[in-house]
């Protein structure tokens, strides 16, 4: 399980709350976006979900429902979901380590 499964997750749950906003559906109709398959993306999300820890997954879901981003990125040891500064000891990790915000507990990505 790596950051970026968790991203595409965060993506594909995003983009299925978008879709299921009547005014968001409408306003990309108007721009010319057709909306086929939706049930496309949730086969995927089910997926993507399979193949990460449930663990990560509860976490990932919690700060999801509770702010409505679960991933948030960090800039310069600052948390931009909740913007508290970061222990020195919270350090980007690798490629395949998750790590949480010890403030307001979305998923960390570094940049």
């Amino acid at each position: 399980m790596s950051v970026a499964t968790v991203l595409r997750l965060h993506d594909l749950d995003l983009l299925l709350r978008e879709l299921s906003d009547a005014a968001s559906v409408a306003r990309l109709r108007k721009l010319g976006y057709t909306l086929r398959d939706l049930n496309g993306l949730a086969r995927a999300r089910e997926r993507l979900v399979a193949g990460v820890d449930r663990r990560w997954v509860q976490h990932y879901l919690r700060a999801l429902k509770r702010y409505g981003r679960g991933v948030v990125p960090v800039r310069e040891r600052v948390c931009l979901g909740c913007f508290v500064t970061l222990p020195t000891s919270a350090t980007p990790g690798s490629e395949e380590s998750l790590t949480l915000c010890a403030s307001c507990g979305r998923i960390l990505f570094w940049r």
